[in-house]
């Protein structure tokens, strides 16, 4: 049946999954859950289902699931069957279903997404080398790797075209919003640097020469995402980051 063939996908059992499918089991009828044998073979990381399951699979079905088993690979951080699935020609830029983006708070769309959540450098990697479109989900790549805090990973994506100077939806600035999470670190701030970020916003305050009272905090209001570095004031975050650029550039 369908549900041993999802079964056997899902465990290590090659061999049942084998019998199954010579039996005429159909790869294409989805669980309730509404997966595919081949994408818990590639969340799961058992490549040797995955590599019986690829040939018997139509597009078609997995169009209809509204995920690819390259999202599933990436999600569950195997960069071996994220592999043979891109030499298997499937689409490095599939992106969910609006249906099943409804189940993640972030309404994330992409399996770089997946990789870079992940902290999976190698996925992120084969993932961005098939041209996987960098700028495409809700939250930004970019903006999870300076979250986390890893240079490989930020260094990869701007290397490919990540967007440097992008605006969170969450905690609104009148500068990009990487910057929030380069306050106290020097490297990382070099690199957004280097990469293009658009310094001149910085300087550049929206209230001119109004009154500035001490008690006004646009963007770092409340309602501020819990791992922001920090949370002040937005003029004195423009007059510090102001001062260390002159002081590094002179």
């Amino acid at each position: 049946s369908s549900a041993s063939l999802a079964s056997a996908a899902g465990s290590l059992e090659a061999d049942s999954l084998s019998l199954l499918l010579e039996y005429g089991v159909d790869a294409n009828v989805p669980k309730h859950s509404g997966h595919l044998p081949i994408q818990r073979a590639a969340y799961r990381g058992h490549f040797l289902a995955l590599k019986n399951l690829v040939p018997v699979t139509n597009f078609d079905a997995i169009k209809e699931s509204g995920i690819s088993p390259i999202q599933s690979s990436a999600a569950g951080a195997h960069p071996q069957c994220l592999k043979f699935l891109l030499k298997s020609e499937f689409d490095v830029s599939f992106m969910l279903d609006q249906r099943i983006r409804k189940g993640y708070d972030d309404r994330c769309k992409s399996a770089l997404y997946f990789s870079v959540s992940n902290g999976d450098i190698c996925s992120t990697q084969l993932l961005l080398n098939a041209g996987a479109l960098r700028n495409q989900d809700p939250v930004s790549c970019l903006q999870i790797a300076l979250r986390i805090g890893n240079y490989e990973l930020m260094n990869l994506l701007l290397q490919h075209g990540a967007n440097v100077n992008y605006f969170c939806r969450v905690n609104t600035t009148h500068f990009p919003s990487a910057l929030q999470y380069a306050l106290k670190d020097e490297v990382m701030l070099r690199m957004l640097m280097n990469y293009g970020y658009e310094v001149h916003l910085c300087f550049d305050c929206p209230r001119g020469n109004a009154s500035h009272s001490q008690y006004v905090t646009d963007g770092w209001t409340s309602t501020a995402i819990k791992d922001t570095t920090v949370s002040v004031p937005g003029g004195f975050i423009c007059w510090c980051f102001t001062a260390s650029i002159l002081h590094t550039t002179k």
